[in-house]
């Protein structure tokens, strides 16, 4: 489990490029055969990535985090953004296509994962944080999941937001999580830019071709700076940052959010007019 201890606003400035990406930019999560796993002390989430091929892989101990087991004092959504899978929760097994996510609940003590085709296998990537309440592991596939349309074409930022893990679908202590499609011929995602100063949140963009990028534009708003991501990467999103991006083709991306509340709408916006 690889560790970052997060910045201060402040010391943006003096960041060249490969400093910004190594503090913020998480870029080798998915490997075939593994389960990786990295550590934010940004309100203490875990980022993971595991890509089982040709049999299986698991995980539970809490050695890495300082518990008896992983899930000791923490929550887990797993999203699976490859082939069809299976997660295995304490025996339970749940069937896990494209775009499902699966809510792991505190006090589990072995997550197993699996692929249908070792050709096409799964990619499940994971948002974990802590939790101080007992709520029931469950699988919420896509057609469960709560579509909210927003944005319009003609500012290029028409876009399906859908809730997995959120108050009016299915429950959790602190985590939130879902994902955004831009729609076809739109590249802008997350607009307005804007702050939540009660929660950070993650992005894992995915479904990117290899020559494509997506613009992530960070930082404080009269002070941003950009992120070029490829498929599969991950960015931190600190309370203090803005956060939206522009595609150079079609992407996707997962959001997983923690803090202080789980009040999605409890942001402060800023005009693009505004940004520096």
């Amino acid at each position: 489990m690889r560790v970052l201890y997060g910045v201060s606003p402040a010391d943006i400035p003096s960041m060249d490029t490969d400093r910004l990406r190594g503090e913020f930019l998480v870029e080798d999560l998915f490997a075939v055969g593994e389960i990786r796993f990295v550590y934010t002390h940004v309100d203490r989430m875990i980022l993971g990535g595991a890509v089982p091929a040709g049999g299986t892989l698991s995980f539970g101990g809490g050695a890495d985090v300082g518990t008896e087991l992983f899930f000791t004092a923490r929550e887990m959504g797993i999203a699976n953004l490859g082939g069809a899978g299976t997660v295995i929760v304490d025996g339970e097994t749940f069937a896990v296509a494209n775009r499902d996510v699966v809510y792991v609940g505190r006090g589990t003590r072995e997550v197993v994962f699996a692929s249908d085709d070792a050709a096409s296998p799964a990619r499940f990537y994971m948002n974990s944080v802590p939790a101080g309440a007992d709520i029931a592991s469950r699988l919420i596939t896509r057609a469960q999941s709560k579509p909210l349309t927003l944005g319009e074409d003609a500012r290029s930022n028409k876009r399906t937001l859908r809730m997995y893990i959120h108050p009016e679908v299915t429950p959790s202590c602190l985590l939130l999580m879902g994902i955004t499609d831009p729609a076809p011929n739109n590249i802008w995602n997350t607009m307005p830019p804007h702050l939540h100063e009660r929660r950070m949140e993650a992005y894992c963009y995915f479904d990117l071709a290899d020559e494509d990028r997506v613009v992530h534009l960070m930082g404080r708003p009269d002070s941003t700076r950009h992120l070029m991501v490829a498929d599969g990467n991950a960015v931190l999103s600190p309370a203090w940052s803005i956060h939206m991006g522009a595609g150079t083709g079609p992407y996707a991306f997962v959001w997983g959010m923690t803090g202080e509340n789980q009040a999605y709408t409890d942001v402060d916006p800023v005009a693009v007019k505004d940004l520096k």
